[in-house]
């Protein structure tokens, strides 16, 4: 048997980046070296207890802190947090950390990535959503630059989407609230669908791209469990829960004054310049946000997924809203945390972000 491969990590303490390290540990095929700015983080600390993460304390903004975490890997999955440094900044630092895995001697290289949304839309002002496009040039960059480099360093893309983990915790885009007995969503969907991702299913998804790099290479793996829209997730929360729920459709103004506030005007990258020209703020970045998603029902607008291709790779994922939430309460239970409703209670809902967890401040 041969010896297991190292795995840079950059965003593992991330939401994604916890269960893509656990599954790649628990495979016995990689070990991991992980950035961070803390090692002794209650969530860096959590990732330790998965198995061994060897940690370089440091920044994605640091080139000598990028090929710290590099060098002598075998692999390496980036995920740079768009919304701690700016659209511009993840740019340029995502396409330094690309460079310098390829110094460093790095052989396979996955990018946490995101729709290059307003592409996809046909480049309508309406659609540009900083978080989403930024990753999906620098993606269609890293694409065109493993032509010429495969024989290096392989690359490709995880291209996910909001998680579905979002919509029964607290300070997300699609937060849940409980009105008068019943669990209420407020968002600007129209009848569109949002593409959700069960984080549960990334690190199988980032594990099959290390385990097969030949086909990997090349590939933009853009995954999802469903497109869901309101009535599929009410309805499979309440068929899960046995309690009401409804999902209300409401314009932009009413969405951003009760979900985001007075940090609608804000950044959305919370280190970003606001005198910068090319910074936009929440308001101007999550109104492309739900204007893609108005326009991606039934798999057949501006975001679509190939299920058939997910069905091959992951026989057992998570295919639909329901599952996703029967899961989630069986799993609660399981660990002490109680049912699904009543972990989405004032009193119990939790974060699952990290940005969530750190109010929108820190470091670069």
């Amino acid at each position: 048997m041969s010896a297991p491969r190292l795995i840079a990590v950059i965003g593992g303490t991330g939401a994604q980046g916890l269960p893509i390290i656990r599954a790649l540990l628990d495979s016995g095929s990689y070990t991991i070296r992980a950035l961070t700015r803390d090692a002794s983080s209650p969530r860096f600390q959590s990732l330790q207890a998965l198995g061994p993460v060897e940690p370089v304390v440091g920044t994605f903004a640091s080139e000598a802190d990028l090929r710290a975490v590099f060098r002598g890997a075998w692999g390496a999955f980036v995920n740079l947090d768009g919304f701690n440094s700016g659209e511009k900044a993840e740019i340029y630092w995502t396409i330094r950390a690309y460079e310098l895995a390829i110094e460093e001697g790095v052989k396979m290289f996955v990018l946490g990535n995101l729709d290059y949304a307003y592409k996809k839309s046909g480049y309508k002002p309406e659609f540009r959503t900083g978080h989403y496009d930024a990753k999906g040039r620098i993606g269609e960059w890293i694409l065109q630059q493993n032509r010429d480099n495969s024989s290096r360093m392989r690359a490709a893309l995880f291209t996910t989407g909001p998680y579905m983990e979002m919509t029964i915790s607290k300070l997300t885009a699609m937060p849940v609230s409980v009105e008068d007995g019943v669990a209420t969503w407020r968002l600007p969907l129209d009848d569109g669908a949002v593409p959700y991702v069960a984080l549960d299913d990334c690190g199988f998804y980032v594990r099959w791209l290390f385990d097969h790099p030949e086909r990997a290479s090349g590939m933009d793996l853009e995954v999802a469990i469903a497109h869901v829209g309101h009535a599929e997730l009410a309805a499979a929360f309440e068929r899960v829960t046995g309690h009401p729920a409804r999902s209300l459709n409401v314009g932009l103004d009413e969405y951003f004054s009760r979900t985001w506030g007075p940090d609608a005007e804000r950044p959305a990258g919370y280190n970003a310049d606001p005198t910068d020209p090319a910074t936009l703020t929440v308001r101007q970045n999550f109104s492309g946000f739900w204007t893609v998603f108005r326009h991606s029902g039934g798999n057949k607008g501006v975001l679509r997924r190939d299920y058939q291709l997910l069905d091959e790779i992951h026989p057992g994922r998570i295919r639909s809203a329901e599952e996703f939430f029967r899961r989630e309460n069986e799993k609660g239970i399981r660990e002490g945390l109680g049912t699904l409703w009543e972990r989405i209670q004032p009193d119990r809902i939790a974060p699952i972000l990290k940005i969530s967890e750190d109010g929108r401040i820190g470091k670069l």
